[in-house]
């Protein structure tokens, strides 16, 4: 064992903290993209949905 003491409270919080971290990091990976990626998307969706309209026939 080590040579002092271990404070009980200091070690449980630092588990807590490392499992909020990795639940975390797992979530960015999942579902995070900066905003300069989701402004690119929101603007090729805007753009696929022009050129959609624009091919779409009048029905009379």
């Amino acid at each position: 064992m080590s040579d002092r003491p271990v404070n009980l409270n200091r070690v449980r919080k630092q588990k807590v903290r490392a499992e909020n971290k990795a639940r975390a990091d797992e979530n960015s990976a999942r579902f995070g993209r900066t905003k300069a990626q989701k402004t690119v998307e929101e603007t090729q969706a805007e753009k696929a949905r022009r050129i959609l309209d624009l091919h779409r026939r009048e029905d009379d």
